[in-house]
């Protein structure tokens, strides 16, 4: 027995890295165990390294890529390759969602470069195609079975039948063809590294899992498939790729039956804690759902979508031909290689999906509590709400990425959080400048993995009537530049994480000066209705991504901000602890607003009062005189004495204490 020697594709892959496995667990021959070298993409080498430790020696990279002419690979890298037995073909997109180009580059395109190595090679070709081949032909599909006149439903089945096609048709070439059925987890782990097949009915039995135990659950009998666990496929495909006699043959790694959408909810249930199946429907319930076309399939697939199903799967889903696997259980008699039923091991992918691949895990807190383990960003944390919302995360067992241009304020925050048994991390960062907030991203999700929630409460506040500024516009902007685009870059920045991880929420600090349209902030009031805009618009694009926006109407804070007119403002103001819990209210309830009880008098003034309200608004204009240094007064001793309000003939409004009992009888959005 002669040292094999061994190329293989998509190595790094789900199967691909497990044929590798495989191939190297197989007896040793006298003169060693075999080689395999694994053909990788320059970027996917760090992939390979990791691997490379598990497989240990034997196992060497081939820099190339799929997509490349000749695969990326010179005349002398194939000739140093030198005597090569097997070519296993493992690389291709198995992804019914991916786009017509970029399945033909690797599916079919790929594949002509990987005969054209077999045959330069002198090896057999090891070619690893698919059930979707059979399309929607109807009847038993054998081994033998290719071109029947099936139909082709999608880019996948097509590019899939092209690249077997090719292999079957190159002149002088050793082959044998392995067509799995859908391939899901391993049916002793559950291990599963994409979505594919029954797994994209997860996320709603996950759903009717909330159900109380006595619902009456009836479902149809459709949308049959065929799947096989992963580790039946590479230990079927490795002992079948060392059978002697077999070339030029196909083998179909199929289950002996379909699996229904029945059989796939009595395998889970009872690791999912789903309610009993208590009726079946008719077989034909569900076929307008499925055969749906025009305008009924366009809603179809709406519906789908925001349920987390790719509208391709809903064409497909019922599986048209029945495989035989003649040539299959002829080669693998008296090997124990056998499909296992699939309730046997649907209990443990249920189990690892929740773990590892629900797109909502994200979402998930942790039973301690809302915010403990989570990531929270905060910008402005240095002093004021945002210091004080960082402490109040930090006790809740959030962990705190604390944001501001401070760094000696922002280390004393961390000191101070970490002592009370915290985790909190320092990044200086100006929102004002976008290479600045890229690289602070950057930088947290390279260190930490992932953020969970922002806060936006980076600001800047100027108190000047519009007649003291029409020489100032660069107020406007600067105040614009803080509040309105430094908030709107860190949810950019982070939206493309949060999209991906369909998990993500943000906390606008906005104003209740925007519900009151208060006179004097003409420069800071607009760039808060800005952002409240601007995540409620952009709140309705990312729902399906589960990517949401809370508005916090906040009233007038004890801050440093509000010190140079601290003594002008018509309402008393709260402390930065109690703005910290509608902050952390904000991310444990996740409301699309919160606002006050003046804040709502204030709406309801504007929509069935408007010039009532706007009299009074004029006369807390009149009332309460613009500060020292909006009228221009520099001296200290001037600054500390601010002008009695002026007497314009109407009296400044105050509040009375039963008109405030009374708006507390109002319903806010969420007090």
């Amino acid at each position: 027995m002669t040292r094999m020697r061994y190329v293989v594709t998509g190595g790094t892959g789900f199967i691909g890295r497990r044929v590798v496995t495989e191939i190297l667990s197989r007896p040793t021959p006298e003169d060693g165990p075999a080689d395999v070298v694994v053909l990788v993409r320059r970027e996917s080498l760090s992939r390979f390294e990791r691997l490379a430790e598990r497989w240990g020696p034997g196992v060497t990279p081939l820099v190339g890529d799929l997509a490349a002419p000749d695969l990326g690979l010179s005349e002398q890298t194939i000739t140093d390759l030198g005597d090569v037995d097997h070519v296993v073909h493992c690389a291709a997109i198995y992804d019914i969602t991916a786009d017509d180009a970029a399945q033909r580059v690797a599916n079919v395109d790929g594949t002509r470069a990987v005969v054209d190595l077999a045959r330069r090679l002198d090896a057999t070709l090891h070619h690893v195609s698919s059930i979707a081949v059979a399309g929607d032909f109807r009847g038993v599909y054998t081994e033998e079975d290719f071109d029947v006149a099936q139909n082709l439903p999608t880019p996948y089945h097509q590019t899939k039948f092209e690249a077997e096609m090719l292999v079957r048709s190159a002149p002088g070439l050793r082959f044998r063809v392995y067509r799995p059925a859908v391939v899901v987890g391993d049916s002793r782990t559950g291990e599963m590294d994409k979505i594919d097949g029954p797994y994209y009915f997860f996320p709603i039995l996950n759903r009717l899992s909330r159900l109380p135990s006595l619902t009456p659950i009836a479902l149809p009998d459709a949308g049959r498939t065929n799947v096989v666990p992963v580790d039946y496929v590479v230990d079927a495909m490795v002992h079948l790729m060392h059978v002697a006699g077999r070339d030029g043959q196909t083998f179909h790694l199929t289950a002996p039956t379909s699996t229904g959408l029945r059989g796939i909810y009595r395998g889970v249930a009872r690791a999912a804690g789903l309610p009993p199946l208590r009726a079946t429907l008719p077989r034909g319930a569900a076929t307008p759902l499925i055969k749906a076309t025009g305008r009924v399939k366009v809603l179809r697939n709406m519906a789908a979508t925001q349920l987390g199903i790719p509208a391709e799967i809903l064409d497909v889903v019922d599986l048209a031909p029945e495989f035989s696997a003649d040539n299959t259980a002829d080669a693998l008699r008296g090997t124990g290689i056998e499909v296992p039923a699939f309730s046997t091991y649907a209990p443990k992918l249920w189990r690892y999906w929740a773990e590892h691949l629900d797109p909502d895990r994200a979402r998930r807190d942790d039973p301690a509590g809302a915010l403990v383990g989570r990531h929270v960003v905060i910008t402005g944390a240095s002093s004021g709400i945002g210091r004080a919302s960082a402490v109040a995360v930090a006790e809740r067992g959030g962990t705190v990425f604390a944001l501001a241009r401070s760094a000696d304020a922002l280390d004393d925050l961390v000191t101070e959080i970490r002592e009370n048994g915290g985790s909190a991390y320092a990044f200086t960062c100006d929102v004002t400048d976008s290479a600045s907030v890229e690289h602070t991203v950057k930088d947290i999700l390279g260190r930490f993995g992932h953020v969970d929630y922002l806060v936006n409460n980076a600001g800047r506040s100027i108190r000047r009537s519009v007649s003291a500024s029409t020489d100032r516009l660069h107020d406007y902007e600067r105040v614009m530049a803080v509040n309105y685009f430094g908030s709107v870059r860190m949810v950019l920045a982070l939206l493309p994480h949060w999209r991906e991880r369909r998990f993500g929420h943000v906390v606008n600090v906005s104003s209740a000066g925007v519900q009151a349209n208060s006179p004097k902030y003409s420069a800071y009031v607009p760039t808060k209705a800005a952002l409240d805009a601007f995540a409620d618009v952009v709140g309705t694009e990312t729902l399906s991504d589960h990517v949401t926006f809370t508005s916090i109407h906040m009233p007038l804070v004890k801050t440093p901000m509000i010190a140079p007119s601290r003594q002008l403002n018509p309402i008393p103001a709260i402390t930065p602890e109690h703005a910290a819990a509608m902050v952390v209210r904000g991310l444990v309830e996740k409301p699309s607003r919160i606002d006050t009880p003046m804040g709502t008098l204030a709406d309801l003034g504007t929509y069935f009062a408007p010039r009532l309200s706007r009299r009074i608004l004029h006369q807390l204009y009149l009332g309460y005189p613009d500060s020292p240094a909006a009228r221009g007064i520099a001296t200290a001793e001037e600054a500390r004495k601010p002008r009695r309000p002026a007497r314009s003939g109407v009296p400044s409004v105050r509040v009375p204490g039963p008109v405030m009992r009374a708006v507390r009888l109002v319903p806010g959005v969420h007090w």
